[in-house]
Order: structure tokens, then C-alpha cells, then sequence
């Protein structure tokens, strides 16, 4: 907003230019980044439609968080990993972490 402007004046200047701003009842704003994630919880979120382009403004406190690029191992894929191939946990474990979580390709590639 423009100080000391009008705001109703504000949304009919907006109109004759072709503006048109909508309010987005958001709950979570998350960016993703190849190295972390931006979230932003409890954010006003505007859409803004000019001439065809759409942009969004968003209003909020941030949080950052970094990815890992480690996939995230969970126990029963290991135990079934385990059982499928007879190999150790730690093996496992490393096997998981090559084939980038692929559990399908972990078997195999302890199979052989």
C-alpha cells in the first residue's frame, strides 16, 4: 500500500491498470532450495494477477532448515533388507546409503 493513499482508492487504480489481487488463505509456505528448505508457518499470502503475470507476496517470520542429501533410513528397511539378503546391518546400512534409499537395487546389489 501506498502511506496516506486511500484504500479504496488503492483497488480502484489497481483495477483500471489491470491488477487484480487476491488473498490466499495459506497455512505453510515451504521453498525448496538444493541445499535447504524455507519454511513459513501462519503466512498472508497475496496473489497478484498484472497484465497475465502472475507473482505472490508473502508475509511471514522464516524458518530455515537444511537438507541432507543422506536418504533417511528407516529400521524396518533394514531388518527387511536383512532378511532378504542375510547381510549385516552395517552392510546394509552402507548399501542402502550407495543406492540412494533404493531398496530394490540395495537386494540385488547385496545378492550378488
Amino acid at each position: 500500500m501506498i502511506p496516506g493513499m486511500n484504500p479504496r482508492d488503492m483497488q480502484r487504480a489497481m483495477k483500471r491498470l489491470g491488477i487484480k489481487q487476491e488473498e490466499i488463505d495459506a497455512q505453510e509456505v515451504i521453498i525448496r532450495t538444493s541445499d535447504k528448505e524455507i519454511i513459513i508457518k501462519n503466512p498472508k499470502v497475496s496473489k497478484v494477477n498484472m497484465m497475465g503475470q502472475e507473482t505472490f507476496q508473502i508475509i511471514g517470520q522464516p524458518e530455515e532448515h537444511p537438507i541432507s542429501s543422506e536418504p533417511e533410513i528407516n529400521e524396518d528397511d533394514i531388518k527387511t533388507v536383512m532378511q532378504q539378503t542375510g547381510a549385516t546391518e552395517e552392510k546394509v546400512r552402507e548399501s542402502i546409503k550407495e543406492n540412494e534409499g533404493d531398496l530394490a537395487k540395495t537386494i540385488l546389489s547385496l545378492k550378488e
